[in-house]
């Protein structure tokens, strides 16, 4: 070996061990880091356990003394779980939150409530949902299903001291709808707000229920929002077979007052909804009537021909799928009629005059059920 080499070599071979070396010290920090992460990955998982398993339970097993809770009208859970939460009700209002959605639970009525520091989440979202509260309500307004936005103004009015047609001015005001796109940007959307075939924008989004109040006088928006938080609490519970559907709350809403306007006492609101969906898939107009007389503006107990020709979006004669908005306000029952409706291959259904409603697969059929059952009864 050439002399002057060896001090080379001895040179690169120490700059080697060196590097090995460094290599090793770096192996060793990342997996003491490495360590170091899963300890307080797994810390940190098992500090939210205990603290979510602690937040679940009572704040106060032995503390029976009542306290007065106020649940304003329109309240949605996020708000329920701060108020409860700041009166000393529940331990942590996030949780609650996550509870009361994991468990599908709605229908939350507003009022003053005696609660408890001793109460379960339970027993707490039982109590709010059953309305147990320390006084009587002033008044009631009952919203019954299958309403429209002016039947429901009426209603309204029967027992405030607003007017049907300052209701209806407030229910179709910009701004007023901007706010509520604002507290419920996925249920009143900009679509919804700014879409010019739509008749009225809150159609369909006021909640059939009986909603009490516990103010002589409130006010105007107090009272909407409470039946539009309703219907926002509903429909959460129906997330997920809404994904499924490929539906938002718009169109679901739209397509289940179709439905609820079909319905009878008596008719399977599902197979109802099966006959709407085989329509759609043939790409057939759906040929509704209630969707004719909402066009007109007309409460008729049945349709002629002559209205078949009113030129509107929402003639489901003249314009195919579904109707640009709501015709009314659905019920529970239609809404999931409309998320899980019957499997079957019906096209046609008719109601005779006692509320039984016939089904057809062929139109030839159809028309000798009619024949049977509706141009016989005119006779």
């Amino acid at each position: 070996m050439n002399k002057n080499q060896q001090p080379k070599k001895e040179a690169l071979y120490k700059k080697l061990l060196e590097r090995q070396e460094e290599a090793k010290v770096i192996r060793k920090i990342v997996g003491i880091v490495a360590l170091v992460l899963v300890l307080l990955i797994g810390g940190t998982a098992l500090g939210g356990y205990f603290y979510v398993k602690s937040a679940l339970k009572p704040v106060d097993p032995k503390d029976n003394k009542p306290v007065k809770v106020e649940i304003p009208i329109g309240s949605g859970v996020t708000s329920i779980g701060n108020i409860l939460e700041e009166n000393g009700i529940i331990k942590n209002s996030l949780v609650f939150k996550y509870f009361v959605k994991f468990n599908n639970e709605s229908g939350f009525q507003a009022g003053a409530y005696d609660l408890t520091p001793a109460m379960t989440l339970n027993e707490i979202i039982t109590s709010l949902k059953s309305g147990k509260v320390m006084k009587d309500a002033e008044f009631t307004i009952t919203v019954p299903e299958g309403y429209q936005l002016k039947q429901i103004a009426e209603e309204i009015a029967k027992e405030t001291p607003y007017k049907s047609k300052e209701i209806i001015e407030k229910l179709n005001n910009k701004e007023y709808l901007e706010q509520l796109n604002g507290k419920y940007p996925k249920l009143i959307t900009k679509d919804l707000i700014n879409n010019k075939n739509i008749k009225y924008p809150l159609e369909g989004y006021l909640y059939p229920a009986t909603y009490p109040f516990y103010e002589k006088k409130p006010s105007l928006e107090e009272i909407i929002d409470g039946m539009i938080s309703q219907t926002n609490d509903v429909l959460a519970q129906f997330n997920a077979s809404m994904v499924e559907k490929k539906m938002d709350a718009h169109k679901l809403l739209t397509f289940a007052s179709l439905v609820e306007e079909e319905a009878t006492k008596k008719a399977d609101r599902g197979r109802i909804a099966s006959v709407f969906y085989n329509r759609l898939d043939k790409d057939m107009p759906l040929q509704t009537d209630p969707t004719v007389l909402y066009a007109l503006g007309e409460h008729k107990s049945r349709t002629v021909y002559d209205d078949l020709d009113v030129k509107s979006p929402y003639n489901t004669y003249q314009v195919k799928g579904l109707p640009p908005g709501p015709i009314a306000n659905a019920g529970i029952t239609s809404i999931k009629a409309v998320l899980k409706p019957d499997n079957s291959e019906y096209l046609y259904f008719l109601a005779s005059k006692d509320g039984t409603v016939h089904y057809s697969e062929t139109l030839e059929e159809h028309n000798e059920k009619k024949a049977k059952y509706i141009t016989n009864e005119k006779e």
